[in-house]
């Protein structure tokens, strides 16, 4: 449970770090959606685009891991999105994204390097290219057709396309991939430049994330219920499908099952946030069950962990 706390904590930091500066009025209500808006417009496509020019496919080219990570993650999304079915769609695929994005980034790494060692980081490498580029990608294409869903039918993917084709978050992965695929490499300043400009992505989500959350607002009888179902998506379903995808169905080595199955286990991310922000969708659900996922995954990491030594 030390080491999950450890990785735990700088979380909590910098949400408190936000909760405080806006109860104590040195950020005004504004500053949530502006922070956001850096994330997403700036920091985080720097961070994916160098994610996807490091990534070199021959190396971490493990089909069995990429499935079941993949499909367990897509599946508990999916779930989600028919669970919720009677919201309007892109509130849905938000809700699925709270269920089915796991902290691979800001938690994964330094769990994974702690409990598995350094052969987990290549797989652990994996489960972040696929959370943010295939289900965060996913949740983004429902949204944007939940948004378009007015315009006539023959429009429809046609403006659709053109709201993905301009998105940051999906334009700058792809981008990031035809560097390796080219055979090139980034000079140094440009690297200093992803790096400087990607690190800032999960600090400041966190920061927003506190921001929001010192906001005075009543939370509803229902969203109370809609929230500890979706934690249970994540925490629980999630990471046991993972082991039953990973044990029975693709018969995985040890390490990758480990991996994948802690991989599924983390807490929901700072995305899902991200993207209520950036949509105006209601973010008060995703907030608290980002809080609440993460609070309680010292418990349940902390007791596979224990399980698997």
């Amino acid at each position: 449970m030390l080491s999950t706390l450890t990785v735990v904590l700088p979380i909590f930091a910098l949400i408190l770090a936000g909760w405080l500066t806006r109860r104590i009025g040195l950020l005004s209500a504004h500053a949530t959606t502006e922070l956001n808006r850096f994330v997403v417009y700036l920091a985080l496509p720097a961070l994916l685009f160098d994610v996807m020019a490091h990534t070199h496919w021959d190396e971490i080219w493990q089909p069995g891991f990429i499935a079941v990570f993949g499909l367990s993650s897509l599946a508990v999304f999916g779930l989600t999105i028919w669970a919720r079915r009677r919201r309007p769609l892109a509130d849905a695929a938000i809700d699925g994204l709270n269920a089915g994005y796991a902290n691979t980034g800001f938690m994964g790494f330094p769990l994974a390097l702690v409990a598995l060692g350094r052969e987990a980081l290549a797989p652990t490498t994996i489960a972040a290219i696929m959370t943010v580029c295939v289900v965060f990608a996913a949740a983004i294409v429902l949204i944007e057709i939940g948004l378009q869903r007015r315009a006539r039918r023959r429009d429809l993917a046609l403006t659709v396309a053109g709201s993905l084709i301009r998105n940051p978050l999906l334009v700058a992965p792809f981008l990031g991939a035809l560097v390796p695929a080219a055979g090139l490499t980034l000079p140094l300043p440009a690297e200093t430049f992803l790096k400087l400009l990607g690190g800032a992505a999960s600090p400041c989500a966190l920061v927003g994330l506190g921001l929001f959350l010192a906001q005075k607002r009543e939370a509803p009888e229902g969203d109370r219920a809609v929230t500890a179902l979706l934690v249970g998506l994540k925490l629980v379903v999630h990471p046991v499908l993972a082991w039953l995808l990973a044990r029975f169905v693709f018969d995985l080595p040890p390490l990758l099952l480990h991996t994948a199955v802690l991989m599924a286990a983390l807490p929901t991310g700072t995305g899902p946030f991200m993207l209520a922000e950036f949509y105006r969708r209601e973010a008060g659900i995703t907030a608290r069950v980002v809080l609440a996922s993460t609070i309680l995954s010292v418990l349940t990491v902390s007791g596979y962990l224990a399980a698997i030594r």
